[in-house]
């Protein structure tokens, strides 16, 4: 029998809800992770390992892992630094597993790949390498690589998103990296500057099902989709109540279909468009748009969601949860038709992943 775990990391320590494969009955448990704040929650499908990514200025970085669910966790910070001189890591924000390594992005933004489950780190250098480093500015929130995707097929081929630099791709491992921003955005920069080489400020990153390299962008500055692995972007924002957002979930299966949560704009409050709502639904690529709203708060949602704050199931029909920045859990059990909120009163949620594991 299978039960589904949803990963909640917040900034008050990890959490996860379990429930059953129908997801009708949820048992919250946690906090974990001393109450650290915990940026991103993710686990490894094939072993069931949990991993967490957290710390601050105060704290410094550090991984937890939990082998058994979440009942015992550890954590470790070897390797999580830069050589002597540079501006130390003040925490990990991000976390991918991938077929070869785990792999970590932090703040200052950097990438750092673990071969032993979580236990050393080593700083994959050619990223912060690359010539336009020097010239990276951060976002609003610092300057923090947030995104690492690597392609189920071939482990060679990682991109990465950090705000507010852009989009990074790497053909061979991470040993070399190129910008991959063609067609999107950055308003914020003067007319003559706006599709610059690099300097774009991502939001979020997700890569479609089916092995090829479709990728989808929540950039600061619009929606996108790239059909060859970011080397050009196609905006997909029309139909949408809003150019601006954060988190992107790709459905398990369907290429085709997304889930997007606009916000009403980045000087507008930053919550959902109208105080009431949403979730935004395509089913052809992003040619057209669905308000998906059964279940959800339709006056006074003055909320927002952050950009890893958002996600789906592998079951059929897929499910989809999000967390708010006011503690509270939206699900839904039918690919966003009808929602319910599994918990209200967490501290902000940071991020959303689920694990599907036999009970």
């Amino acid at each position: 029998m299978e039960k589904v775990l949803i990963l909640l990391g917040t900034k008050k320590g990890a959490f996860i809800l379990e429930g059953d494969k129908q997801r009708r009955s949820w048992a919250l448990k946690g906090p974990f992770c001393n109450t650290w704040p915990i940026q991103h929650v993710a686990a490894d499908p094939a072993t069931g390992t949990i991993y967490a990514a957290g710390g601050n200025a105060w704290f410094g970085p550090a991984i937890w892992k939990s082998t058994d669910l979440g009942e015992t966790w550890t954590h470790s910070s070897a390797g999580l630094s830069y050589p002597e001189g540079e501006t130390p890591i003040a925490a990990a924000w991000s976390l991918a597993q991938g077929r070869d390594a785990l792999y970590a992005g932090v703040e200052p933004a950097g990438l750092f790949k673990s071969t032993d489950e979580g236990e050393t780190w080593k700083h994959v250098s050619g990223l912060r390498d690359h010539p336009s480093r020097e010239h990276w500015q951060p976002g609003g929130g610092g300057l923090i690589l947030h995104v690492i995707v690597q392609h189920p097929d071939d482990p060679k081929k990682l991109w990465v998103g950090i705000s507010s630099a852009g989009v990074f791709h790497s053909a061979d491992g991470g040993e070399t990296w190129e910008p991959r921003n063609s067609g999107t955005r950055a308003d914020f920069n003067p007319e003559d500057q706006r599709y610059p080489e690099f300097g774009q400020c991502v939001h979020s990153l997700a890569l479609a099902p089916g092995g090829g390299e479709r990728l989808y962008q929540q950039n600061h500055c619009g929606m996108y989709r790239s059909d060859d692995g970011g080397r050009a972007w196609t905006s997909i924002e029309a139909g949408l109540p809003s150019t601006f957002g954060f988190p992107a979930a790709a459905h398990p299966r369907d290429p085709d279909t997304l889930f997007l949560l606009p916000l009403n704009g980045d000087i507008k409050g930053r919550y959902m468009p109208d105080a009431k709502a949403a979730v935004w639904r395509t089913r052809d690529g992003g040619s057209t748009w669905t308000a998906l709203r059964n279940g959800l708060p339709q006056q006074d949602a003055y909320f927002g969601v952050l950009r890893q704050a958002m996600a789906t199931d592998r079951l059929e029909p897929a499910g989809v949860y999000f967390g708010t920045g006011g503690g509270a859990l939206f699900a839904s059990a039918d690919e966003g038709e009808s929602w319910s909120c599994l918990a209200q009163h967490l501290p902000a949620i940071s991020s959303v992943e689920t694990l599907v594991v036999e009970s």
